[in-house]
């Protein structure tokens, strides 16, 4: 499968006129073919079940960088899974080297899920992403917290998990003062989830630092708690 016929079976099933919807919503400056998420999904499926690691590995390569939206949406989900045998390295690698590239919130989250499974598989990978924390690169900032977003979900958390949510907090505290309207939306979002498994520590971080957030951003994080 190359990248060029895997871009003519997502361009077969394109919706007319919807091309342009997206180019007008998504407001990145790339090529729309206008098909939609579920039939990427899709594709994307089955492709992961007829290919091997390295034949999928190149394939999502390829995908991503013919910087068609669909084509990315696609590199994203051939890479989104609980577990990548025998090795994940490359699969990581690759999605970590997308994140510089990242221009726009859909494709972010999209690869962003696929980051969350490998960071979720080998949380030592948390270093290489407590780096981007620095980053002058607005959407490499916002890449921390949501592929992070795991560690708000654990009811019962273990030890190495709870240091890993203080550790990511950390991070957002750093976020608090960070004038980005996506860099605030992202620190309320982690809150938020937070906050319908494990309200204390949301309420504390607020406490804290709700005055040096957006208003928006302070309210939207406290929305879920009880």
């Amino acid at each position: 499968m190359t990248p060029e016929a895997a871009l003519a079976e997502i361009a077969a099933r394109a919706i007319p006129g919807k091309a342009a919807e997206m180019a007008a919503y998504h407001k990145a400056g790339r090529p729309y073919l206008g098909t939609a998420n579920p039939d990427i999904d899709a594709l994307a499926k089955a492709w992961r079940q007829e290919l091997g690691l390295d034949d999928r590995l190149a394939l999502a390569s390829g995908l991503w960088h013919s910087n068609v939206h669909e084509g990315r949406v696609a590199a994203a989900k051939l890479l989104t899974q609980a577990r990548i045998r025998p090795d994940d390295s490359a699969a990581w690698a690759l999605i970590a080297s997308w994140v510089p590239e990242f221009d726009a919130w859909a494709l972010a989250d999209h690869a962003a899920i696929a980051g969350q499974k490998r960071l979720v598989w080998v949380p030592a990978r948390l270093d290489q992403v407590e780096s981007w924390t620095m980053s002058d690169h607005i959407w490499t900032r916002r890449a921390a917290l949501v592929m992070t977003l795991p560690w708000t979900k654990q009811r019962d958390p273990k030890p190495a998990e709870r240091e890993a949510r203080e550790r990511i907090l950390g991070w957002a505290a750093g976020y608090v003062e960070d004038t980005e309207w996506f860099i605030q939306k992202a620190v309320a979002w982690w809150l938020r989830e937070l906050s319908k498994r494990d309200p204390q520590p949301v309420r504390v971080f607020l406490e804290t630092y709700g005055d040096r957030m957006k208003p928006f951003a302070r309210k939207e994080a406290a929305r879920q708690l009880p």
